[in-house]
């Protein structure tokens, strides 16, 4: 919002533009903290609780979108912000997505199925290269590289070596990684969760599991919906539950900073906000 309103007081427009995959989910305002009319300021916000719970939003399904978003800014002069931690979407918009057919539900039942170190194995016997790339606790990983190879008899990287659709060499890219200090943010996170709980979380998670909706979508695997799902049901206290969602929080945000770190092309600029005035960081953005 900082950009936003530094670049709306020097007379231009801008449009905030989600990046975030909860912040997509109409059904999770709370949980994912999606942005009030008052947080908004007045301008204007887009992609943020699009989609229903029922349907799973992919990283291709959000980059399309974002890309008719970005392309209408443009034509009615206004600045697209891109905001949110979501690596995937952010690295599907700018570089494109690999064309990998619909994967055998068949395959990808028998790999989901199997246990982790078997299909750690399997992964190392028929796709070395992805095995080689992956930690053998990334489970989510490792059984997609493996149900890829298997549905399509080609790689993951032979795939991924074919993307098309992405927008980083049509457009001017100016970003900002926000690295606040790991103590600082383990902080934020766990007060975080705790204003969620006051500000309607529970009964969030209670409408979306009236619902019946799979458990395997995105939007029932939120941070928060099993943690509150479980006290719901009796099966933990109110304390748990709420321990239990911070130490998701800091955890997700911790793999997140990883990937900020590491990830991003080196070029990017990585500031810690509570060590500068953001303000002037933006404006220089916004004038480069």
């Amino acid at each position: 919002m900082r950009l936003a309103l530094a670049h709306q007081a020097t007379g231009g427009r801008a449009v905030v533009i989600n990046a975030d995959s909860a912040q997509v989910y109409a059904d999770l305002g709370v949980l994912s903290a999606r942005p009030t009319a008052q947080d908004m300021h007045g301008i204007e916000h887009r992609l943020f609780g699009i989609r229903d719970g029922a349907e799973a939003c992919s990283a291709a399904d959000w980059a399309a979108a974002a890309r008719s978003e970005i392309a209408l800014a443009h034509e009615t002069g206004r600045l697209p912000i891109l905001v949110g931690g979501t690596g995937l979407y952010i690295r599907t918009l700018i570089d494109g997505i690999a064309p990998i057919p619909a994967i055998d539900p068949a395959v990808r039942e028998i790999v989901r199925a199997l246990p982790r170190d078997e299909a750690r194995a399997a992964l190392e016997r028929e796709d070395p290269v992805a095995a080689a790339r992956l930690a053998p606790a990334d489970t989510a990983r490792t059984a997609r590289a493996l149900e890829v190879v298997r549905s399509t008899g080609r790689t993951l990287a032979a795939w991924q070596s074919e993307r098309s659709g992405g927008i980083g060499d049509a457009v001017a890219l100016h970003p900002i990684i926000l690295l606040p200090p790991r103590p600082s943010l383990n902080v934020r996170c766990d007060a975080r969760f705790a204003a969620m709980i006051e500000r309607g979380a529970v009964e969030e998670v209670s409408t979306l599991l009236a619902r019946g909706l799979d458990p395997a979508l995105p939007v029932m695997r939120a941070i928060g919906v099993r943690e509150i799902a479980a006290w719901l049901a009796g099966e933990t206290s109110r304390d748990v539950a709420i321990a239990a969602g911070q130490l998701a929080t800091r955890q997700y945000a911790k793999r997140q900073y990883t990937w900020l770190r590491h990830q991003p092309p080196e070029t990017w600029p990585r500031i810690d906000p509570e060590s500068c005035d953001p303000m002037v960081n933006f404006a220089l953005l916004l004038r480069n």
